[in-house]
């Protein structure tokens, strides 16, 4: 066999083994799905559990096969520590739009979604808050903005209306840690005391920082009130549980959302027995679907679960079952189908209004009995 012929024989040789390998690595297509929260500070837990609801999501979505546009598609998660800072918001929001991601679930933060969601919408990258409840979110005419979860005015609003009408509080105090979410929740709280014939006799703030309460809680004390709504987070709700204890008060405690979380029986101990708190949707165990999720999230996690890991689970979902429908992961061709889609989910059914809000929204009042939080009753509607 002379040369040429050899090098002939052994490039059909190549051809042929190139030609019989699998296409399958060349014509799949990778979609990045974005997770924005905090992994650091005080609400790093929280923020975990949003990503691993993600993770989840995902993983099942790679595991069915999708193919969009006749080619195979593999989902990744590009996760994001904002460190529920406004400024690195920004800067974690353009991050992902520069890497090119189809969707974000996040943030966790109202504050912090406020601004970054104005840099998804630049780029027309939908943005489906698991978490974040402050109203303005959603009201800022931002076409790619979404929430699966009740705002302040629908949750904080049930704990105003449940405060005058059920507990029939006469003397109502207020206080709130001046976050876009402590503050949001605490005037939505308000305005529903006020339109249920109810009375303020006190309103207080401090900040997301603070670690003692003694001059807001003397004040409210001695305004005689029956009642204490707190907005803010679930460590520092703790922390006024338990100052509460020590100053003698006898006002109930009463929490909006992101205080119906463990840390708050941890920090509070036996100063929470008898508070109460409205939390977003059903309680898991009540949800067709929540007990088989709570155990497939701990057999892969190793923990269980926290509050907001079903609602990051449905946003992937619904986002990826919209490109499914589009047949593309080009959010200008899915988000339009997002807008209308109904879809049911671990957390119940889900459809977006005008504003990118759930139609139905789900809240559930909890109060802490043994040491542990309890279901009390459950508010559907708009």
């Amino acid at each position: 066999m002379n040369c040429n012929r050899r090098k002939l024989t052994m490039a059909g040789v190549i051809g042929a083994i190139i030609g019989s390998m699998p296409l399958i690595a060349a014509a799949q297509q990778v979609i990045k799905v974005g997770v924005a929260a905090p992994f650091t500070g005080v609400s790093a837990a929280n923020g975990k559990d949003v990503e691993n609801g993600v993770g989840l999501a995902v993983d099942e979505a790679n595991a069915q096969g999708i193919k969009l546009a006749g080619q195979d598609v593999r989902f990744v998660v590009e996760a994001e520590d904002d460190q529920g800072d406004p400024r690195v918001g920004v800067e974690v929001a353009q991050k992902l739009v520069d890497d090119g991601v189809s969707f974000v679930v996040g943030h966790y933060n109202s504050g912090v979604t406020l601004p970054a969601s104005k840099v998804y919408a630049a780029a027309g990258i939908p943005v489906i808050t698991p978490a974040a409840t402050n109203p303005a979110i959603t009201r800022q005419g931002l076409p790619t903005v979404f929430r699966i979860i009740p705002t302040d005015a629908q949750n904080a609003g049930n704990a105003g209306k449940y405060a005058v009408t059920i507990t029939k509080a006469k003397r109502i105090a207020i206080l709130d840690d001046r976050t876009a979410f402590g503050e949001g929740e605490a005037e939505e709280f308000k305005k529903a005391v006020a339109a249920a014939g109810g009375t303020v006799v006190a309103n207080e703030f401090t900040n997301d920082k603070a670690v003692d309460f003694s001059a807001q809680l003397t004040d409210i004390k001695n305004s005689n009130a029956d009642v204490l709504f707190f907005g803010g987070l679930d460590g520092q709700a703790g922390l006024v549980a338990k100052r509460m204890k020590q100053l003698g008060m006898r006002a109930q405690f009463l929490g909006g959302g992101a205080v119906a979380d463990s840390i708050f029986i941890q920090i509070a101990g036996s100063a929470s027995e008898g508070a109460m708190a409205w939390e977003y949707g059903r309680p898991i165990d009540q949800l067709p679907q929540g007990r088989t999720f709570a155990d497939k999230y701990k057999k892969k996690f190793g923990t269980e679960m926290l509050t907001y890991s079903p609602f990051a689970y449905d946003a992937t979902w619904i986002a990826i079952n919209a490109m499914k429908q589009a047949n593309s992961s080009k959010p200008a061709s899915y988000v339009p189908i997002l807008k209308s889609m109904q879809y049911t989910g671990i957390t119940g059914e889900i459809a977006f209004d005008q504003f990118g809000d759930l139609k139905n929204p789900t809240s559930t009042l909890y109060q802490v009995k043994g040491g542990k939080w309890a279901p009390v009753t459950t508010i559907n509607g708009e």
